[in-house]
């Protein structure tokens, strides 16, 4: 099995603060310094960011932006499709570019500390392939996740809880 963490470093930043800010004159909206600082924090990180970390961030940087405005630009670059929005069940979302020069690639999520690790694996494109040629469909998207406990997580001793985990005709 050919996995491998997506290896290259994001491009500059700047080319996708202006496809946003097109986004936004074509959708008939100001782009203001607020949005653009947003966008280049997003585009800037390799990360899954929450609203909380883009705040904090914006703060370390001396923005200070509240958080229906971090929300509201989050929305428009969600629906820019520039930006992912993904819910791990943590009880909020992360955000991530889709711009990198890895564009498809795989999570794993730590259910003990939240860490997510992202992946590319040729099988899982091969299946993709596979899929789409026996039902005749043409897919724009994927997303695989998967739970569990990272490393380092394990190596504290953490424990996977099975409890909630068998099927349920199993247990009548």
């Amino acid at each position: 099995m050919s996995l491998s963490p997506p290896s290259s470093p994001s491009p500059p930043i700047a080319p996708f603060v202006r496809l946003f800010g097109r986004y936004l004159r074509d959708q008939g909206l100001p782009v203001t310094q607020q949005r653009e600082a947003i966008a280049e924090l997003v585009f800037g990180s390799d990360e899954h960011l929450s609203v909380d970390d883009i705040e904090k961030r914006l703060r370390e940087a001396g923005d200070r932006i509240g958080k229906a405005t971090i929300y509201r630009t989050l929305d428009l670059l969600v629906r820019s499709q520039l930006v992912a929005e993904h819910d791990f069940g943590e009880g909020f979302k992360r955000y991530e570019h889709r711009l990198s020069r890895q564009p498809e690639h795989e999570h794993l999520i730590c259910t003990e500390c939240g860490a997510v690790t992202e992946f590319k694996s040729r099988e899982v494109q091969e299946i993709k392939g596979a899929v789409e040629a026996e039902y005749g469909f043409r897919a724009s998207r994927h997303k695989l996740e998967i739970y569990g406990l990272c490393r380092s997580c394990q190596e504290k001793g953490v424990e996977l809880d099975q409890d909630g985990l068998t099927c349920p005709i199993e247990t009548v």
